[in-house]
């Protein structure tokens, strides 16, 4: 702060002084002191883990993927409880009262937090919050008994077991996202209906931690018993895989341009039998099951997106600092200085708009569709321009700058296509009792 301001402040009234903010400290302290106590300290925590154990490895992991060992990160991780907070105590490690006020909060931080330091290895931690998902969303207390409390209680021990999520199929990905693009999809996972159980045939690809997964949730459409083909917004099941099933193979891990410590695999079912206590939630409620865990998932996608683009900017920001130019530092140019204030205004944005998608006790679809598809598009943004900011220096690896752009572009893709939740803004503001109106049947947005 300026000298003469402080001098000014010092001369108003005591009530005039305290309404003055004037404080030095940090934007990340100052939002985190705006947080319940529980986040408050959530925040710090994420920040700590993120800073002493992901990104010491963000370049190297990122440089040779497929050799990278995180086992000990998955450990650590545990051991905390990162991999327990989807269940509620004394199932997991998330406070009762978050569930019904805030369990999506502690998600967006911890991506937000883990992102910052890298995309990629953020990811391979989220993922597992993703497959445990639907096992909590089911509202099945036989499955949270099944499932949840021994994964979550493994986990707590270090005793890893990672949860994977799979939709996607090599005909059929963002379409079995929405609501029209289901009614048409071209599903081949299908599950048949056997003595004991189920038999699982089809296959996934792009499935986020599918190499390193212990078990994983998979959607398929269940054969009907009146001859009706089946389709996925009326027969969609939801089953859990565990590894080693007779049937249940790993395919290939994909190469990918950013997120690279997270593995994108192929999963292949070839008649697998899974007993009918694999079963997630009903016989064909997995539609509403996979749009809901949709729903909850993209204010996190966006926070993962805001922590990439953050990483970005502080890196940017601190080689302005460092660098000199002319005999001065690269931060006294004005040039530079309105354009390091336009990626963090933006960031800023993009955490305003997470933080409040974060705030509902259940998401909203329009809301957490809007979050995902806008903050994507920024965070890339925002990657790119600190990219250019930092001339040469922004395409080197040593300063992370151009992975995080290369990290970032995914988050347009995963989750549904910007496309298909920018759709999904619109039907959240269809009126129901006239949709296919054209024109017509838009509720309030105020």
């Amino acid at each position: 702060m300026h000298p003469m301001l402080l001098d000014s402040i010092q001369r108003l009234k005591p009530l005039g002084r305290w309404l003055y903010e004037h404080s030095t400290e940090a934007l990340w302290d100052r939002d985190t002191r705006t947080l319940p106590s529980d986040l408050q300290k959530r925040r710090r925590d994420y920040r700590r883990f993120a800073e002493q154990f992901i990104a010491p490895l963000a370049l190297e992991v990122d440089r040779d993927p497929e050799r990278a060992d995180l086992r000990p990160l998955y450990i650590e991780a545990g051991r905390r409880g990162f991999l327990s907070e989807t269940a509620p105590w004394p199932f997991g490690t998330m406070p009762w009262r978050s569930i019904f006020r805030r369990h999506i909060f502690h998600f967006a931080l911890k991506a937000e937090e883990f992102c910052a330091a890298c995309g990629g290895i953020g990811l391979a931690l989220l993922f597992h919050d993703l497959g445990m998902a639907p096992l909590l969303l089911s509202g099945d207390l036989g499955v949270w008994r099944r499932w949840l409390w021994p994964i979550c209680h493994a986990n707590r021990r270090g005793k890893i077991r990672l949860v994977a999520y799979a939709i996607t199929e090599p005909e059929a990905g963002s379409d079995v996202e929405e609501s029209e693009g289901a009614t048409c999809a071209r599903f081949q996972t299908v599950a048949r209906k056997v003595p004991g159980g189920y038999c699982i045939r089809g296959q996934k690809v792009f499935i986020s931690g599918g190499g390193r997964c212990d078990a994983v949730v998979v959607f398929a459409v269940l054969e009907r018993e009146d001859g009706q083909p089946a389709r996925v917004d009326r027969d969609f099941t939801a089953f859990i895989v565990e590894r080693g099933r007779p049937g249940f193979r790993i395919g290939r891990r994909e190469r990918k341009l950013g997120q690279r410590a997270c593995d994108a695999t192929q999963l292949f079912f070839d008649d697998v039998f899974v007993p009918e206590s694999h079963r997630i939630g009903p016989e064909r409620s997995g539609w509403a099951l996979n749009r809901n865990v949709l729903n909850y998932s993209r204010a996190v996608v966006g926070a993962i997106a805001l922590g990439i683009a953050r990483g970005a900017v502080e890196v940017a920001t601190r080689f302005a600092r460092e660098t000199r130019l002319g005999g001065r530092p690269l931060l006294a140019y004005p040039e530079v200085q309105l354009a390091l204030a336009e990626l963090w205004t933006i960031t800023m944005a993009m955490r305003a708009m997470v933080w409040q998608s974060a705030r509902y006790p259940r998401p909203v679809q329009g809301i957490a569709a809007a979050t995902k598809a806008l903050c994507a598009d920024l965070g890339l943004y925002v990657a790119n321009r600190a990219m250019e900011l930092m001339g040469d220096y922004g395409y080197l690896p040593p300063y992370g700058v151009e992975k995080a752009m290369r990290d970032v572009r995914l988050n347009q893709i995963y989750e549904g296509t910007n496309q298909i939740n920018l759709l999904a803004v619109i039907e959240s503001l269809w009126t129901p009792d006239i949709a296919g109106a054209p024109g017509e049947g838009f509720s309030a947005i105020g």
